[in-house]
């Protein structure tokens, strides 16, 4: 089977994805901005061939120098992408070569958020009430309608990028002077909650393999408050009460918007009420390492998993999951290059047999900006069979470990 494939190299994810690919069979056409040379070394030993373009984010330009060397090469069996700003390159590809996989209109469905909360509530899922605006006044406008506190939101970000919580007018227009630059955003009631991720593997809509996680706290808020350092956890009970009804709606939610094959990244909040609401989703794996915790929570492989749903129209990933993983990303206090970690020492002595990777910077390094990077100045990546025990050890490397800048 021939896959060309966007983006084989970056995000930092994509490499596996590519060795997933080759793995399964595949001959893999990469497509990148990056010279050859420059290709992370596991893409470029996984690599078939690669078609390099002047800008892998030029939707247009991508789609029309893609299908025709691919043509020229005689043609492909797949067209995949797992980057959120590359799906529907992907898709508008496929479409001009006649490759099967979800359509256009079905991958719009996951990028465009005003479009995907119309879709899911009419099939009758709650999701938070909302307005496409293009413009200072409509989204005042939509304001006025559906009433503070408000949600503003690129219609097709990612992450929580140009997201900002809007509890009144002088807060509106804050956020309005912040975001000149986004063509369309979806102005929506804020969902009061706590936040959950809810993600699969997809062969033809069917999840072969499912996942929750929580985000302490949420990412709304950790990217407002630089003295948080934001866990990441994921769930080994979907089955608990708390997560049942978010796993419904998620399952609800992929045969609303027609899902495929492939991978998705969904959110959703429990509000206190013990209502679900969904929050958005994308048909591609969530980031920051997301995966890899999905992976050491059920000792898997899911970037070979979702290869072989995407190539081979089956997967069969074990769903036992043995433990709860976590991920901390930590901000270090003071700018300019890191001086001192002071801490991490004495963690590692205590619960060094639960941590499976540990990245911070180190002194001389110069710190990240935390605003614009979800990694932040590094992190650590630890798991343990019970949850109250997991969350401990976050909490202690949350209050013991500190990194200085200056």
């Amino acid at each position: 089977m021939r896959v060309c494939f966007l983006a084989p190299s970056y995000p930092p994810e994509m490499p596996d994805f590519t060795r997933g690919l080759a793995e399964v069979g595949a001959r893999v056409i990469g497509v990148g901005s990056d010279p050859a040379a420059r290709l992370h070394p596991k893409a470029a030993a996984a690599l078939h061939d690669y078609i390099q373009v002047p800008n892998i984010l030029d939707e247009d330009a991508v789609v029309s120098h893609v299908s025709a060397a691919l043509r020229a090469r005689g043609g492909v069996d797949r067209v995949e992408s797992c980057w959120e700003p590359t799906v529907l390159t992907a898709a508008r590809i496929r479409a001009e070569l006649g490759v099967p996989g979800m359509s256009v209109s079905t991958v719009r469905g996951f990028r465009d958020k005003q479009l995907m909360k119309e879709r899911i509530a009419a099939a009758g899922l709650r999701v938070p009430h909302s307005a496409r605006v293009r413009s200072a006044t409509e989204a005042r406008a939509a304001a006025a309608r559906i009433g503070f506190p408000l949600i503003l939101k690129p219609i097709d970000g990612a992450g929580s990028a140009d997201t900002y919580r809007v509890d009144s007018v002088a807060d509106l227009e804050r956020a309005l002077a912040l975001m000149g630059h986004v063509r369309e955003a979806s102005c929506e009631e804020f969902v009061d909650g706590e936040e959950y991720t809810y993600d699969t593997v997809c062969v033809d809509g069917r999840p072969v393999y499912e996942n929750v996680a929580q985000y302490l706290p949420r990412p709304l808020i950790a990217r407002t408050e630089h003295w948080i350092s934001p866990l990441i956890l994921t769930e080994r009970d979907l089955a608990q009460p708390r997560l049942a009804d978010g796993v419904q709606l998620g399952r609800g939610v992929l045969e609303a918007l027609g899902m495929g094959s492939g991978f998705t990244h969904m959110e959703w909040y429990r509000k206190a009420s013990g209502e679900v609401v969904f929050g958005e989703i994308g048909c591609r794996p969530g980031g920051a390492r997301l995966v890899d915790q999905m992976n050491l929570t059920g000792d898997i492989d899911l970037f070979r998993a979702w290869a072989r749903a995407v190539c081979h129209g089956e997967s069969t990933p074990s769903r036992v999951r043995k433990y709860h993983c976590g991920i901390i990303f930590k901000r270090a206090h003071g700018q300019g290059r890191i001086t001192a970690i002071h801490g991490l020492e004495r963690f590692l002595s205590r619960h060094g047999r639960h941590v499976v990777d540990e990245t911070l910077l180190r002194p001389g390094q110069h710190r990240r900006d935390w605003k614009k990077t979800l990694v932040s100045d590094g992190y650590i990546l630890f798991r343990h069979p019970d949850r109250d025990s997991a969350l401990a050890i976050a909490r202690e490397f949350q209050e013991t470990v500190q990194l200085v800048a200056q």
